[in-house]
């Protein structure tokens, strides 16, 4: 998601780079905006997904090393018409030759912030700050012209998963969210994990704090290796302000028991409805540690960003 930023402090200041950009695109398009690739004489650092488009970006890049650093040029590139690609939509690049000498702003570039790329006449500046707003550009009409600007997140908004149980499915979940866009808390309550890196070690009566700490666009995961302690998460959970998504790992049977024992607790059918019990989407049968936890994330992948 910013690998691209380690590709220019690794790579651009040693050779000369073209870096490619997506800065739009429309209908179906293999990548979306944000998409980087790094382009050398003889190499290539990410992919903007391949094919002609591909092909072509990587032309335009190996040509725009001939001109002087900071040079740039956008293109745009109608993937039925021009390219003959079946998905038929529209991606506007823009491909720069990268000047070593005015990567300074990568210094404040982490996730979550804005960065800001003005088109100049003889490069695009940039500079990174928390205060404008995004600005996306168009795949159509005109270019961008110097003096325009494009403000954009870095990399992209990362759920926070806060994850109760570090056992086997929890650490097959943790692996695989490792990649993908979630910012995970771990939490259990067992000495025995403090030696898995990221685990935080709870005292069992303070854990629910944790979930009343969970942030409300947070995807919460229960999967302890005791069901009375999943209990009691799964009770502070429901009582606590709505988060994004409420989930207990289990057998359909013990969802009813928990939904009979919330229901003489106090917690309405309202509340109760926002657990899903079993987790991971439908149709995926398998019991392995992986196959849970790919399943249970592609579960959360599914959640709309508020």
């Amino acid at each position: 998601m910013t690998e691209w930023l380690g590709w220019l402090r690794d790579v651009a200041g040693k050779e000369p780079s073209a870096l490619v950009s997506i800065v739009a695109s429309e209908g179906s398009a293999p990548r979306g905006a944000g998409t980087r690739m790094l382009v050398t004489a003889d190499a290539l650092q990410g992919t903007i997904g391949g094919g002609q488009l591909e092909f072509r970006a990587v032309e335009q890049a190996r040509t725009i090393l001939a001109h002087p650093p900071g040079s740039w040029r956008v293109q745009d590139y109608p993937l039925g018409p021009l390219l003959g690609q079946c998905c038929g939509g529209r991606v506007r690049l823009l491909v720069e030759h990268v000047d070593p000498a005015d990567l300074g702003w990568i210094a404040d570039a982490t996730e979550e912030r804005i960065l800001v790329s003005t088109f100049m006449t003889d490069r695009v500046a940039r500079h990174v700050n928390d205060h404008a707003m995004p600005s996306g550009l168009s795949a159509r009409g005109d270019r961008p012209r110097a003096g325009d600007s494009l403000a954009e997140i870095i990399g992209q908004h990362r759920r926070p998963l806060y994850l109760f149980g570090a056992g086997h499915v929890g650490q097959a979940i943790a692996r695989h969210a490792a990649n993908l866009p979630f910012r995970l808390s771990w939490f259990d309550t067992r000495p025995v994990f403090e030696t898995i890196e990221g685990v935080a070690v709870v005292p069992e009566a303070a854990i629910e704090q944790c979930v009343a700490d969970a942030p409300d666009d947070a995807a919460i995961l229960i999967l302890t290796h005791d069901h009375g302690l999943d209990y009691r998460l799964t009770h502070a959970a429901l009582r606590r302000p709505p988060c994004a998504f409420i989930g207990l790992i289990g057998s359909a049977t013990k969802r009813a028991r928990f939904h009979a024992r919330l229901e003489r607790d106090g917690i309405d059918a309202p509340s109760r409805s926002r657990l899903t019990s079993p987790i991971g989407v439908a149709g995926v049968t398998g019991k392995e540690p992986d196959v849970i936890a790919i399943a249970v994330l592609a579960q959360l992948l599914q959640l709309r960003i508020a």
